[in-house]
Formats: C-alpha cells, structure tokens, sequence
C-alpha cells in the first residue's frame, strides 16, 4: 500500500500525525477502447479549440463558464487558495453513529500512525471506542475542501468521507398509496424470515467480472471468433407469459416456497445482474482517459 496523504488529526490541541491509505480498490478487468474495423487502439488528445493544437497538460488551466462570460483560473492562483495547503484532519463534533445517514457515505481510507510514538493515535482510538460515538472531521484532499467521519474499525480509525448537505437529492416524484392486505403483509414477512441470516460478504461474487475474464481467457486461447453460447451455456429468460401483470399474493407465496426449498437442498438462490452504474465517479474517469492516453 501506498499513502496519498499525510498530516495530523487535530482533537483539540492534541495533534495525531498520520498517513492515509486507500482502503477500497476496484476489480474491474482493465479495458481500452479500439476500432471495431481494425482494432487500432483509440487514442484521447487534449486539442485546442482555437489554435487547433495538441496541448501538453502542464500548459492546461481550469475555467469557469456562467452562460454569459468565463473566467480563467491558473494552477498558480487555484494552489494559494489556504484549504489547499491544510494538512490537517480537524475533529469538529462527536455525534451518536445512528444519525449518520448511509446515503451519504463515500470513499473510505485507512489512517495509520506516523512518527515515532503512536500512543496520540490510540489515545484517539479508545476515545473513539469508549464515547460510542463517530467524529466528524472536515479535511482536504487533492484540493478539495471535505467532510468526513471517523470510526474505528479493530484495531485501525478508518476515514470515511461523507457529502455535503446540499449533494444530497431530493425524490422529485411521488409514490402511489395502495392497500396492503394483513395476508400480503404476513406472507411477506415470512419472506424475509426464510431468507434472514448474518451477512457474509465472502458469499457474493462480482458475476460480470468474472465472465468478462472468462471471455477474455476464451479469446486468449482459441482467437477472436468463440461460440459465446458453447462458453456460458444458454440463458433462460424469466417469462411466464403473462407480460407485467403479476398476483403479489401469488408471487409472494412461490418466493417462500422457493426459497424454503433452496434452503433445504442447501444451495444459494440464483441472482439476476445487476445493471451497470450509468455514471462514474469523476476521478475513475480522468484515470481512465489517463491511461488510454
């Protein structure tokens, strides 16, 4: 592991100097993008709008558009502003853990002790644990001014950044009343009973990555023509022939005895994919564009 940040944690006047690490990486399978016609390899140039040419990133600034004029601000005057040069994470409240609502929830990172004692480190560790609560810290990060919180998780505090108040979304739509029978009710907590159980993360498995290193293993070693249905068997598509319209009660009353019966033979119940996300986090893109250029 590689640190991308180093500093202190700042708890009134005691100082925990610290480093940061990342404690997610992603498992995607590393794709570039090419030419459907020759496979020529797609190549992203950063191109002036005015003088037609190819720009090198240092001779790049950043500006701003509000629909009637734009400003532009160098790297010069973006790096003096003072949250830029903060190296510091400041503990600002501690706050009871249930009042932190998960949709606000972002990246995570590990703090590890730096310097020669670690005792401020576990000082703040045992606080952590003896006051029950989480600390919400504010602190930057490749320039950004950000919210976090931290929590410890065995023996290490853990960073998690959280959203700002105004990143949140409203749901800008309504949701239809209907009636739920006391039947459709019982039949459905009977549902979540048959499936109630601890969570064990190792039991989940990313299906589409796997299946993408398997047709990349496929083409690998038999070229680019392969029989995709001799590779992943056929795919049975769930249609009962009566289109959308479906009996709640009657549904309800299969997935228990589905499940009942899965449960029985001791196999999980199969999983639908899931669909792709249709946006990605800003930072994951850049590197991308990054490493196609």
């Amino acid at each position: 592991m590689r640190a991308i940040w180093s500093g202190e944690v700042s708890f009134g006047l005691v100082s925990v100097p610290v480093k940061l690490y990342s404690a997610t990486a992603s498992h995607d399978v590393g794709l570039h993008q090419v030419h459907d016609a020759d496979g020529g390899r797609i190549r992203y140039q950063r191109r002036c709008e005015v003088c037609e040419k190819v720009i090198d990133y240092k001779n790049i600034d950043r500006a701003y558009d509000d629909g009637e004029k734009s400003v532009i601000l160098t790297k010069e005057e973006l790096a003096d502003l003072p949250a830029d040069e903060s190296k510091e994470i400041a503990v600002e409240q501690f706050v009871p853990e249930d009042q932190i609502d998960s949709m606000v929830l972002d990246k995570s990172y590990y703090l590890e002790p730096a310097g020669k004692s670690a005792k401020a480190y576990v000082l703040l560790r045992s606080t952590l644990e003896d006051a029950e609560r989480v600390a919400i810290v504010t602190f930057t990060l490749r320039s950004k001014t950000r919210l976090g919180v931290l929590r410890v998780r065995d023996d290490v505090i853990v960073l998690q950044g959280l959203r700002w108040a105004d990143e949140l979304r409203e749901p800008e739509f309504d949701i239809p009343k209907s009636r739920i029978s006391k039947k459709e009710q019982e039949m459905a907590a009977s549902l979540v009973e048959s499936y109630s159980e601890d969570f064990e993360p190792e039991r989940f498995n990313d299906e589409y990555q796997e299946q993408l290193q398997t047709l990349i293993e496929e083409k690998l070693e038999h070229g680019e023509e392969i029989d995709t249905e001799a590779t992943f068997g056929e795919t049975d598509e769930d249609d009962d022939g009566e289109g959308n319209v479906v009996d709640l009660m009657q549904a309800l009353k299969k997935s228990v005895d589905a499940r009942r019966k899965t449960s029985k033979d001791g196999k999980k119940p199969a999983k639908k994919d899931a669909k792709d996300d249709d946006e990605q986090d800003e930072a994951e893109s850049q590197s991308q564009k990054k490493k196609a250029s």
